[in-house]
């Protein structure tokens, strides 16, 4: 049995997986037959169909994906709560941490050292420092849908996360994905408009790892480069939007969202899902439905 997982939570949920007695030996990003889809040279065909369950059956094997605060979630506006001792949050990121982009087959990720204090996060719901570990990308089949985050409804054309972990309490990733206040990811929504001229150092490098297992080196980045001019936020208790489904992040969704040009999304599609030597299957989309809020409540600042 094959289960997959998100890019930064490789080495913790082999961990978890182990624990719970799943037997894997080879761990990659989960295809979401339905939701995760590729494009093959004649049809659309999810990927991976046969070895990876869709959203609806993760549950049998990981049974928090019913759980109490699973993500990503419909924020409706009108119920958020103002909360004015939510302060600004404060990213502070140094550009010599970045340090490879890659293609894991099943989206695009640009990878930091974490191993000190370097590019952090603080401020807004969080108590401490917070380590930059990742960002990556959710988008959609379309240029109408791919984001992971729906705001009264609607979704947007892309999602970014920044994943950040709880460097003061915890010595390591793995030990904090596992904790409730563990994880902070900072999402940003990404609308059809003009070309980002920031995202495309991102982009212009798609062509250099378009197969599966690909990597370039990739310094002297600042992903707050890719955050709106308004870093007012809405904030809530969740999980990872993939297996292992861990309740153990604190989200920050920026309410202001930034561009990306239709062609510079298309990039994105362009990916493959597949390694050199196989059928080439480009990724269409990879994102996970909301999920229900169950009583929790979503603050902003």
């Amino acid at each position: 049995t094959r289960v997959c997982y998100c890019p930064a939570a490789n080495a913790f949920l082999e961990l978890h997986t182990k624990s719970q007695g799943h037997p894997l030996t080879s761990i990659s990003h989960p295809a979401v037959p339905g939701t995760w889809q590729a494009q093959g040279n004649r049809q659309c065909l999810p990927i991976d169909s046969i070895l990876h369950p869709g959203p609806a059956r993760w549950k049998e094997v990981f049974p928090v994906a019913n759980g109490d605060r699973q993500s990503p979630i419909d924020i409706q506006t009108e119920e958020t709560k103002y909360d004015p001792a939510l302060p600004p949050i404060n990213p502070n990121y140094d550009p010599t941490s970045a340090k490879v982009i890659l293609n894991n087959g099943h989206s695009t990720s640009v990878e930091f050292d974490d191993t000190e204090n370097k590019s952090v996060l603080r401020g807004g719901p969080l108590n401490g420092s917070y380590r930059l570990r990742q960002i990556h990308f959710h988008w959609g089949a379309s240029d109408d849908i791919g984001s992971e985050h729906a705001v009264d409804g609607k979704k947007y054309a892309a999602e970014l996360h920044v994943v950040h972990w709880n460097s003061d309490k915890y010595s390591t990733f793995v030990e904090a994905a596992r904790q409730r206040d563990g994880l902070a990811v900072m999402a940003v929504f990404l609308k059809i408009g003009e070309c980002n001229s920031q995202l495309k150092k991102i982009t212009d490098r798609l062509d250099a790892i378009r197969a599966k297992g690909k990597q370039a080196l990739f310094t002297n980045f600042d992903p707050s480069c890719l955050l709106p001019h308004s870093l007012d936020y809405w904030t809530y208790l969740g999980s990872l939007t993939v297996p292992p489904l861990l309740e153990s992040v604190i989200w920050i969704i920026l309410r202001e969202p930034i561009s990306v040009s239709s062609e510079q999304l298309a990039k994105f599609r362009s990916l493959l899902c597949t390694a050199e030597g196989e059928a080439a299957c480009c990724m269409l989309r990879n994102y996970r439905p909301p999920q229900p809020l169950k009583g929790r409540e979503v603050r902003r600042n």
